[in-house]
């Protein structure tokens, strides 16, 4: 832990280093996006805007690239993730991958040469059509569209454990249509999770005390299918169709021991545990853009999905002297969800900016049927959103902008409850360049979001002896102020964002300790506070100090603090120094990786839980159409996850999780990749997906 706080503190320090560097004299090859469509960009540089990076890649960099993908990592903001064998930003959030503004996945991208790459465009503030969807959205700019098929596969897996990630694709394109096939499976299999887990508090005049260990076998299989069709005219029109299916399943299974302590009398106890869920929701989801002149645009999108999903968990705690049950759990959900979002949108270009407006709805209905011990439930909830649009962007001499005015509409009905809102959503963005590879930018936004249907179900789930969690079916909508100043400045070394924020959501959904069942239990269930707030500075960007992929050191700093004012009256506070790096480097077609980060607590209801721990390093090897993996994961530790409550809380609790298959985890995968031609260019407006699966 020394060393890393070290090496933390020596990539601060070159971060600082590196501004004292002279910028590179190649002129920028980015500067009106619409003279770049059809010219391969020969200088690597960075073109900033209101709401995006623009981003062209030299030929070194396009040489060393096997796919499209390869491309992306080279980012400042972007990495690839060995866990899940994906590219995710270093600054957290959900991440959205579009082709030619069509949403696709990583798969296709791999089918793109990087030689018909002719820029990417990153989004740190995704345009309207894109903010409910994703924080990040990066857009791959190709190249002339051509006749021809595409395909490839990759496997990387370990060798001692259960750990599989695989990957298989296939596009074919014949004039204006399009075909493609997508395969991926991530699967785990451990059997050496060990949990501790510490409850601590007082009822009806009798101080309790739970510790448990339990060492559990545990995995899950993830696997995503999707069949897609395109028929496009360039210029024209675009109409795609996309059938998918989320096929998913988990299971845990363990025993353990606990000491269970009341007032002076303590006991052992036995325990054990089972759970599992599944569900495989099929998505279709079909999208029709016309061009009605050269400067207007309408486009339409409908996605819809239907099915159950499926948990179960059985429990029970014993006295191990005499074997007298203390506490027995035997639940049972099927959730019944329907799904539908629609949406219409329409641009229009004027010589002064772009003005886009559109009107989205969403509807999700849910059905919960809950089998336990305590009785049967049946609780159905419908979510209904409505969303009405504009926004103009544009640019005056150095200042740039994007002005949006929005209603929302959420309904959320129960049998007990209607909660029925309107909300007017302003966005503003202002950009001003300072000077040459100098940017400042202004955002400042205000969002509804609706509680999901956890926390509004009223259904009972026993947790342990004397605990039980519920939701609360009678708690409003949040409402979300966000804002930011952001800092820009690159050069052929150096690519510095920084970031001050403050963000302010009033009625906050958070959970909280209860007293219930005529103060004979404690219940963990959900309140809407008076407010919540997160402020501080976000240090992100990249070091070359050779100004080439030789060396690169990327690093995501952000020093929060965390408050909520709950309605008790009490202030929540927690402060922490968020992080994490990576460091790479490439030569010819070897590349080297290793991430690491320290693990902090960030607040999260009623809890304070640590982020995933990160010490990986692997390796890479191209060879014509191959790739060769192989990495160790969890360098000397296990993946590790804590937990606690603050001191406010009426029960204190404490967890440790580690999942020692992982330690030292030694991976190795091999990948190939071939293409002829690639798919045809389409523009696609509009992005949805219905509502994710609804489990305990």
């Amino acid at each position: 832990m020394r060393k890393q706080i070290i090496l933390a503190l020596l990539l601060t320090s070159s971060f600082n280093f590196a501004q004292e560097i002279k910028s590179s004299t190649v002129q920028d090859s980015v500067q009106n996006v619409k003279d770049i469509q059809e010219v391969l960009i020969k200088a690597q540089r960075k073109k900033q805007f209101v709401d995006k990076a623009v981003y062209s890649f030299d030929e070194e960099a396009l040489k060393k690239a096997r796919y499209a993908n390869d491309l992306l990592q080279t980012l400042p903001e972007l990495q690839f993730d060995p866990i899940s064998s994906s590219i995710s930003s270093i600054k957290g959030g959900k991440f959205l991958l579009l082709i030619n503004g069509v949403e696709s996945t990583e798969l296709q991208a791999r089918g793109i040469r990087p030689a018909n790459v002719v820029r990417v465009e990153y989004y740190d503030n995704p345009p309207t059509r894109w903010a409910n969807r994703a924080d990040t959205v990066v857009n791959i700019i190709t190249k002339n569209p051509e006749v021809g098929f595409a395909a490839g596969t990759s496997v990387s897996t370990a060798l001692t454990t259960g750990f599989v990630n695989g990957q298989a694709y296939a596009n074919y394109t014949n004039g204006r249509n399009n075909l493609g096939l997508e395969y991926s499976i991530n699967l785990r299999d451990y059997d050496n999770r060990i949990v501790n887990r510490i409850y601590d508090y007082t009822l009806q005049n009798s101080h309790y005390n739970t510790n448990e260990n339990k060492k559990d076998h545990f995995g899950y299989t993830y696997q995503d299918v999707a069949l897609r069709y395109t028929n496009s005219l360039s210029d024209n029109y675009v109409f795609q169709a996309k059938f998918s299916m989320n096929i998913y399943n988990d299971f845990s299974k363990g025993n353990g021991e606990s000491i269970f302590t009341k007032d002076n009398t303590t006991e052992q106890h036995g325990t054990s545990q089972y759970s599992g869920k599944k569900y495989n929701p099929p998505t279709l989801d079909l999208y029709f853009s016309k061009k009605l002149s050269k400067k207007d645009e309408i486009s339409f999108n409908i996605v819809g999905s239907a099915y159950t999903s499926k948990s179960f968990e059985v429990g029970k705690e014993w006295v191990i002297g005499s074997g007298n049950i203390v506490f027995d759990n035997d639940m049972n959900l099927d959730a019944k969800q329907k799904s539908i979002v629609g949406e219409v949108a329409y641009t229009h270009d004027f010589k002064a900016g772009k003005l886009s407006t559109g009107y989205r709805i969403d509807n999700n209905s849910v059905n919960n049927t809950l089998e336990n011990l305590a009785g049967n439930f049946d609780f159905s909830v419908n979510y209904l959103t409505q969303y009405l649009y504009s926004e103009f962007a544009g640019k005056s001499k150095k200042l740039m902008y994007r002005l949006g005015l929005g209603v929302t509409n959420i309904n959320n009905k129960t049998a007990t409850a209607n909660d029925d809102d309107w909300t007017i959503t302003p966005k503003i963005i202002l950009g001003y360049e300072l000077k040459k590879n100098h940017s400042l930018r202004l955002t400042s936004s205000y969002t509804p979001y609706s509680p999901g249907s956890t926390a509004l179900s009223p259904n009972i789930n026993q947790v342990v002896p004397n605990i039980v969690s519920t939701g609360n079916p009678y708690l409003t909508i949040q409402k979300a102020w966000n804002n930011n100043l952001n800092y820009s400045y690159n050069n052929k070394f150096f690519d510095f964002n920084a970031n001050i924020f403050y963000n302010y959501i009033d009625n906050a959904i958070n959970s909280i300790y209860v007293l219930y069942n005529n103060n004979t239990q404690y219940a963990l269930t959900y309140e809407n506070t008076k407010y919540s707030s997160r402020t501080g500075i976000q240090l992100t960007g990249s070091v070359k100090p050779f100004g080439n992929r030789l060396l690169v050191i990327k690093a995501n700093i952000y020093p929060t603090m965390q408050r909520v004012k709950a309605n008790s009256g009490a202030l929540l506070k927690n402060n922490y120094f968020g992080n994490n790096f990576t460091i790479s480097s490439e030569y010819k077609n070897l590349s080297l990786t290793y991430m690491f980060n320290i693990p902090v607590y960030t607040l999260s209801g009623a809890f304070l839980n640590t982020n995933e721990n990160q010490n990986h390093i692997f390796i890479n090897y191209k060879l014509k159409d191959w790739t060769f993996t192989t990495g160790m994961y969890w360098l000397g530790m296990p993946s590790r996850y804590k937990t606690k409550t603050l001191d406010e809380s009426l029960v204190n609790y404490s967890g440790v999780t580690n999942i020692y298959n992982n330690k030292n985890m030694f991976i190795l995968g091999i990948g190939y990749d071939f293409a002829k031609g690639k798919k045809n260019e389409i523009n696609r407006k509009l992005y949805n997906n219905p509502a994710p699966a609804i489990t305990f």
